[in-house]
C-alpha cells in the first residue's frame, strides 16, 4: 500500500501482535516491542487526519492528565487521591466528610483464568477504612462520591456533542452503570453551554478528536467531569438513542466535521 495515499486513520481498539509459536518469553516481548516502534512507528508518522492519534490517545488514557485538563477548562471535578498509602486514603476520607468511591486508575477489564473481568466503581462503606492494607500493593484512584439524579455518555466527535442521560434503576447501576445494562433506560439530553465549552478546549488541549466522556448530573442539575475515554465504545449508545455518532465519524474522517 502507498501510504502517501491515506488521508485519514480511524485508530480504535487494536488487537495484540501475533508471533510463531516456539518463541520464548523474552523473545516475544523483544518482537512485541521491535513490531510496536516499527509498525507503530510508521503510522504515527503519517501526516494525515487521525481519529484519534495514538501518542495523543496514549498521554490522555491518563487520568490525573484529563482531571487537570478538565479542571483547567472550568469543568467541576470530584475531590480526588491517587495513592498508595493507607493512611492518606483515611485522612482524604475524613477531609471529604462524606461518602468515599474506589475506582480503578487504568482499564478496568482483566484477563484471569482465561476468563474477561471488570472492576468497577465502589462506593467504600465506614468498615473499608478499617483495613486498608491491599492498598499498599499498587496505586488506587479515589474519589469524593457525587449525589447523582442521573449520568450521562457524552460522546465528542470534532465539535459536536451527543449527550445521552443514563438512568439506573439499581443499586449496583447507582453505583457503576457498567455493572448492570439491564437496569439502564436511555434519554437524549441538552449539554449545559459551559459544559460545551470546557469539553471542547480540554479535548483541544488533549489533541483528540473523539472522546466518550462520563459525567454524574445531580439533584440541582450540576455537571460533575469523571472521564474522558479516547477509544470509548459508541455503538450502544447509538442503537439505544438514535443519536448519529457513526455518522459525525464518517464526516470526520473526511474532514467533513
Amino acid at each position: 500500500m502507498e501510504l502517501s495515499r491515506v488521508g485519514a486513520v480511524y485508530y480504535r481498539a487494536p488487537g495484540a501482535f501475533q508471533f510463531p509459536e516456539g518463541m520464548s518469553g523474552p523473545e516475544e516481548r523483544f518482537a512485541a516491542a521491535q513490531a510496536r516502534a516499527g509498525l507503530g512507528g510508521v503510522l504515527s508518522a503519517l501526516e494525515c487526519r487521525w481519529v484519534n492519534h495514538p501518542t495523543a490517545m496514549a498521554r490522555a488514557e491518563y487520568k490525573p492528565v484529563q482531571l487537570a485538563a478538565a479542571r483547567a477548562f472550568g469543568l467541576r471535578i470530584p475531590a480526588t487521591l491517587i495513592t498508595n498509602r493507607p493512611a492518606d486514603v483515611q485522612e482524604f476520607a475524613t477531609e471529604v466528610g462524606g461518602p468515599v468511591v474506589c475506582k480503578p486508575v487504568s482499564s478496568p477489564v482483566l484477563i484471569e483464568d482465561g476468563r474477561l473481568k471488570s472492576v468497577y466503581t465502589r462506593r467504600l462503606a465506614p468498615d473499608d477504612l478499617v483495613d486498608l492494607r491491599g492498598i499498599s500493593t499498587t496505586a488506587h484512584l479515589f474519589q469524593a462520591w457525587v449525589d447523582k439524579a442521573y449520568e450521562v455518555r457524552l460522546t465528542v466527535v470534532g465539535e459536536q456533542m451527543f449527550a445521552a442521560a443514563i438512568h439506573a434503576d439499581s443499586d449496583a447501576a447507582h453505583e457503576d452503570w457498567r455493572s448492570d445494562y439491564g437496569s439502564l433506560t436511555y434519554t437524549t439530553t441538552a449539554v449545559p453551554e459551559a459544559v460545551t465549552t470546557g469539553m471542547l478546549a480540554m479535548m483541544g488541549r488533549l489533541q483528540l478528536r473523539y472522546g466518550a466522556a462520563d459525567f454524574v448530573v445531580g439533584p440541582d442539575g450540576q455537571w460533575t467531569f469523571l472521564e474522558v475515554n479516547p477509544c470509548g465504545q459508541w455503538d450502544w449508545i447509538a442503537g439505544a438513542t438514535d443519536l448519529p455518532i457513526v455518522e459525525a465519524i464518517a464526516d470526520d474522517l473526511q474532514g467533513a466535521g
